[in-house]
């Protein structure tokens, strides 16, 4: 019997935990149900900057899944923020560990080709580790843009996003338009390094990115969403595939013994 993959699952930060109140982990129940739903194990990362270890637990698990929560400072994409769009911003309570933190999963990722999905944050911070920027304030930085923040929707699907055809992401789904949820205020600016667009809304925002196969990197599997499959795959089989899939690579054996 093959074993289920083990999924390194990289949580956000709470200032005020439930035990002593101390400054804790936290990570929505979504992606674990995901990820058992689609038969893997998922993992906590641990809560250290340290490359040695976080590399480790990289190695000894066979993919990396990266997920939602607070922006991403600022001074990692962009000197050239308003004070009103700073004043958007909502840092994680770590002092920017997290950042640290899964830069790091990402590089591991890549140096020891395990498969990558990015999710919301994970998306954002995916691009900002090939140089990428981003739009720190949809509402202020881009004025015709639809309402990305609907907040009071997580489980709904609230606009819809074109996806490019013979892409990944369109191969999974099995669709060119795809129905997703929306609860970010930012977005990427544009796709950096090698990595490419392959979703987009209807005002122009990234949506998905996979890596462009001209660009010379290789995954075994990367798919990086702006929008909370995890929050819709109990009902809808199309966000379900897209965890379906990455597991499924995650369980091959060949990129096990990487």
């Amino acid at each position: 019997m093959v074993r289920p993959p083990l999924i390194l699952v990289s949580p956000s930060v709470e200032k005020r935990g439930a035990e002593f109140h101390d400054l804790s982990i936290s990570l929505s129940v979504k992606y674990d149900f995901a990820v058992l739903q689609s038969g893997g194990i998922p993992v906590t990362a641990p809560a250290t900057t340290r490359h040695a270890f976080l590399a480790e637990a990289v190695r000894r698990t066979d993919g990396v899944l990266l997920t939602g929560g607070d922006d991403i400072n600022p001074d990692l994409y962009t000197d050239r923020l308003t004070r009103a769009v700073l004043k958007t911003i909502g840092m994680t309570p770590d002092g920017g560990r997290r950042d640290l933190r899964e830069l790091r999963l990402i590089d591991e990722a890549f140096r020891q080709r395990k498969p990558l999905l990015a999710i919301c944050r994970g998306h954002q911070l995916l691009n900002v580790a090939f140089g990428g920027d981003l739009v720190a304030d949809i509402r202020r930085q881009v004025p015709d843009a639809m309402n990305h923040q609907c907040l009071d929707k997580p489980g709904a699907l609230v606009h819809e996003v074109a996806l490019t055809a013979g892409s990944l992401l369109a191969k999974i789904t099995g669709t060119r338009t795809l129905g997703v949820n929306s609860s970010h205020h930012q977005a990427v600016l544009r796709p950096a390094g090698p990595l490419v667009a392959v979703a987009r809304s209807r005002d122009g925002i990234v949506e998905a990115m996979e890596l462009n196969p001209e660009a010379g990197r290789v995954l075994p599997f990367l798919l990086s969403v702006q929008f909370h499959p995890e929050r819709l795959t109990e009902r809808y089989a199309k966000h379900r595939a897209i965890f379906e899939r990455f597991v499924r690579v995650c369980a091959q054996p060949k990129y096990r013994e990487l």
